[in-house]
């Protein structure tokens, strides 16, 4: 019998590592462990990294020091992407009692055994070498009866000059597309809707098995038991015409697509060591809108990036004004250890960074109201979620346009079809269904 029989979880970053902690919380239970809140005094908690910003790693020792003044007596364990590249800067944190790196962080019910066998007091690191980690894990996010996110491929081969995933994750991998369809039928038999498939570089799925990611989606558009099927990100190279032509007339995976840009300047492309050139992009923006004019894009940009001057920001700033996308998330470029990208000339200062992100942010928000717009008329399933907030309850289209209505519970979890026909003062489509 454990001694410890109480886990807390606390997750930082992306869907991915969302999706990894569920598979992670069910191990924890599966070994006579209760999964709880962080504020009911656990006697384990668990802390999944990300490190792609220093706000980031500063939440992390937050989040640490909140978790031994709940309960003093506690383990952490500090796990993810932070824990792989700075296993021993996580080590000198006050309270922290493991770390483990890519490698372990999924043997981790085992390490917190042996700790509580031998009753150890100081803190345990295992990061090892990231070259070393080449299995890949499953896994699937649980707890909301809407939405799952299916982790189908992790690790990257890129080399990004900004980017430290690569050094945090390891190389790409995935499991076969039959050993990936039983992950899918598990999840077919829970109550979730809708799946999004993750992954570090998500079109690399199947490349060392000798598959592909179309492949993948073909195969998953058969699977019973799930209604709708979302991407979440893939690079512009990796989106291939086939697959766009694919969606375009799929019942089950949805018009709606997240394709990374970072920049809109071709010279920036080249220093960032980025895949594709500016051409590529149009050219998937320009067929998935002819095949799908009622298509949700979202955009990843990075602004402040070294060398960026402002003719070469105005010139990702009107190259997004005119392309036809729906929104962005805009990241202000910050300096990673390891990468290429600080070792560059001509960096841009801070305050300039800070202005530059919000110039691009309100013209995402002037592009989603203008894609909502165009919406207006039109009919779409919604797929309703459970949060009631202050009597209305949201969900999304199946081009990801958000909706609120008037909480009813026997909406929750359920496909609607609804026109849309007004936008309400938060900028959201009100639905009446009285």
């Amino acid at each position: 019998m454990n001694q410890y029989k109480k886990v807390a979880f606390y997750t930082l970053g992306c869907k991915l590592n969302f999706s990894e902690t569920s598979g992670i919380a069910q191990n924890f239970e599966k070994g006579g462990y209760a999964k709880v809140d962080f504020e009911e005094r656990p006697d384990v908690f668990v802390i999944n990294t990300c490190s792609v910003t220093d706000n980031a790693d500063k939440k992390c020792r937050n989040i640490v020091r909140k978790a031994k003044s709940i309960n003093p007596n506690a383990y952490v364990a500090v796990i993810g992407c932070y824990a792989q590249l700075k296993p021993q800067e996580i080590s000198e944190i006050k309270g922290v009692n493991l770390v483990l790196g890519a490698n372990e962080k999924f043997n981790i019910l085992e390490h917190v055994e042996k700790l509580e066998q031998e009753n150890a007091g100081s803190t345990v690191v295992l990061g090892g070498e990231i070259d070393d980690v080449n299995e890949f894990f499953p896994s699937y996010s649980i707890g909301d009866r809407t939405r799952t996110f299916l982790k189908v491929q992790d690790g990257c081969d890129y080399s990004c000059s900004f980017c430290t995933i690569p050094l945090a994750r390891g190389k790409s991998r995935s499991n076969t597309i039959k050993e990936t369809l039983k992950t899918a039928s598990e999840v077919a038999s829970t109550q979730a809707k809708e799946v999004v498939l993750t992954g570090v570089n998500l079109g690399d799925f199947g490349r060392y098995n000798n598959e592909s990611f179309h492949e993948l989606v073909l195969e998953l558009d058969k699977l019973e038991g799930i209604e709708r099927f979302r991407i979440s990100s893939i690079e512009p190279n990796l989106l291939s015409n086939p697959t766009i032509d694919f969606i375009a007339t799929s019942k089950k995976f949805v018009p709606h697509f997240h394709i990374p840009l970072q920049s809109g300047s071709p010279e920036l492309l080249r220093s960032m060591k980025r895949r594709y050139k500016r051409d590529i992009y149009t050219s998937r923006v320009e067929k998935i809108k002819t095949l799908m004019p009622h298509c949700c894009i979202g955009v990843d940009v990075i602004v402040g990036f070294p060398g960026e001057t402002e003719e070469k920001f105005i010139e990702t700033y009107d190259y997004l004004n005119e392309l036809n996308v729906s929104y962005f998330h805009v990241f202000t470029y910050s300096e990673r250890a390891n990468t290429l990208a600080p070792k560059l000339e001509k960096s841009v200062d801070r305050k300039t960074r800070d202005e530059r992100s919000k110039k691009l942010r309100i013209l995402s928000a002037k592009k989603k109201r203008a894609f909502y717009q165009e919406n207006i008329g039109k009919s779409f399933p919604v797929l309703f979620e459970a949060e009631n907030n202050n009597d209305f309850m949201f969900g999304f289209t199946s081009n990801y346009v958000k909706v609120k209505t008037k909480y009813n519970e026997d909406l929750i979890n359920q496909v609607k079809q609804v026109n849309l026909k007004e936008i309400d003062r938060d900028g959201l489509f009100l639905i009446d269904f009285e």
